[in-house]
């Protein structure tokens, strides 16, 4: 027996059927809140706007149609959400913190890592929008160039444009990020 495709379910739950909801949340919620941490850069913003997306299928299902893949057009629900988080004023929760040093004997390069994946998270959150999420879609998520450009309500070949243009960002901004670590060794 097969599953339920997401169209299939979006026409259940347009009748109310919470157990296709659930079924649905299943599938979407975990890649969404990943998505969102990964824009929004705060789990608990993430949290909250994968939270919001699902609820805004909820409400729309009797209106929606599939125009476009439920993945798609749920995709450009949580995309949205997160413009949205990134324009109103950062709060800085307990996430900011950061966490304990590891005591175990490799520590120091447990911190050099995260060192460079928290310079990795700043350089992408500082791409324009478009270019962050054509990356995110792409590296993070793993879609195709044409599935992205599909979210985006784009060419594909204006999704490639947006990656080159994101990684020159990133190299120039993680190199100079270097350049500076090493100046401050001297």
């Amino acid at each position: 027996m097969r599953e339920p495709s997401d169209e299939d379910l979006m026409s259940a739950i347009a009748a109310g059927d919470e157990a296709a909801f659930r079924v649905l949340c299943q599938r979407y919620a975990v890649r969404a809140v990943a998505f969102a941490r990964r824009f929004v850069g705060s789990g608990t913003d993430a949290e909250d706007i994968a939270q919001e997306a699902l609820l805004r299928v909820w409400r729309a299902a009797p209106r929606w149609r599939p125009d476009a893949a439920f993945g798609t057009w749920f995709y450009r629900i949580v995309i949205n959400l997160c413009l949205n988080a990134r324009r109103r004023l950062p709060f800085l929760g307990l996430d900011a913190a950061g966490e304990r040093a590891d005591p175990a004997p490799d520590a120091l390069a447990g911190l050099e890592r995260q060192e460079e994946d928290r310079a990795l998270l700043d350089a992408v959150a500082a791409l324009p929008e478009r270019q962050r999420v054509a990356i995110l879609l792409t590296y993070w998520e793993g879609f195709s160039n044409a599935h992205a450009a599909e979210i985006l309500g784009t060419s594909v070949s204006g999704v490639e444009t947006l990656l080159v243009r994101a990684r020159r960002s990133l190299r120039l901004s993680l190199g100079a990020a270097r350049k500076e670590g090493q100046g401050d060794d001297a």
